[in-house]
């Protein structure tokens, strides 16, 4: 038999794309900033220092005064709120549909094969990597907006529709790096945080549980997922942030960033990511958790 797609969940697909599409504008509103000198710092290959971080992160603006300085962390914003809110509607709020299906027709397989509690948290991480492997299909968007951030003369005064229209494919340059990054990054996010749910706070019914509760298991989840992607998120923003006519392998940029900076070089960002994006994902995931419920008592 085929799988039943058509299941209803505890909470309502219009719950769940408000609740989701609610945490990516405030996400988006509050990190944009962050996500640039993150991408930034990434895409730099020299050795960073102290006197050189000034014009790493703001770039042409290094000198200018604070206010400019600010305004220039803020690129490709129309790029980046397209994609944010359409990635956190679809992975927030596709997971948990995800997993209704799993739960609706493979409950049964992942019981017997890891137990009931565990069980469940393995379709809840499961869910999280077949959603992030899906996330793919956003990629354009991620693409222009990491360009906007780091490369903008890429753009060379053309519009998204003539950027689409013209570049086609090549938009989707990185896919295999971002397949290879999203699956063990979701699933380590939406594993590790259901987890701390169920091991460390107690809580069996994760839908019930408190904005605290959310709160720490978005820690532990987004923690793990980023130190599990390191390595090939800084691949494929490297992939991405290149010129368009410009076609150059993953794994020749693996061999080279070896070569030249280190293996060490594959983690570059991880800490800033951590201190800085990590609260973004946990933000906007604990928004998501404890908005989803709430939408649902609505709609």
């Amino acid at each position: 038999m085929s799988p039943t797609l058509t299941v209803k969940g505890k909470e309502s697909g219009t719950a769940r794309v408000f609740g989701s599409g609610t945490s990516g504008v405030a996400e988006l509103l509050i990190f944009h900033p962050v996500d640039t000198i993150s991408k930034r710092l990434m895409s730099n290959k020299a050795k960073v220092s102290l006197p050189t971080l000034s014009s790493i992160i703001f770039r042409e603006y290094s000198t200018a005064p604070f206010g400019r300085k600010l305004l220039s962390l803020f690129p490709g914003l129309g790029y980046a709120a397209g994609y944010k809110v359409s990635q956190r509607i679809y992975k927030f709020g596709g997971q948990p549909w995800i997993n209704d299906v799993l739960t609706r027709n493979y409950k049964t397989n992942f019981t017997n094969l890891f137990g009931e509690r565990k069980g469940k948290m393995m379709m809840q991480a499961t869910a999280g990597s077949l959603t992030g492997i899906g996330e793919v299909v956003l990629l354009p968007l991620d693409a222009l907006k990491i360009k906007r951030q780091v490369n903008p003369d890429a753009f060379r005064g053309r519009g998204v529709v003539q950027i689409f229209m013209e570049e086609g494919t090549t938009l989707y340059r990185g896919w295999g790096w971002t397949v290879a990054r999203n699956a063990p990054g979701s699933f380590a996010l939406f594993g590790a945080s259901a987890v701390t749910k169920d091991y460390i706070l107690g809580v069996s019914d994760y839908s019930k549980a408190t904005w605290t509760q959310n709160f720490i298991a978005s820690i532990a989840g987004a923690v793990a997922s980023i130190t599990v992607a390191a390595p090939l998120d800084t691949i494929k923003t490297r992939i991405q942030n290149a010129n368009f006519e410009q076609k150059t392998r993953g794994v020749t940029i693996v061999r080279d960033l070896i070569r030249d900076e280190g293996a060490m070089a594959l983690f570059k960002g991880l800490t800033p990511k951590i201190l800085v994006v990590g609260p973004k994902l946990v933000f906007s995931y604990t928004i998501a958790q404890s908005l989803i419920p709430w939408f649902a008592r609505y709609v």
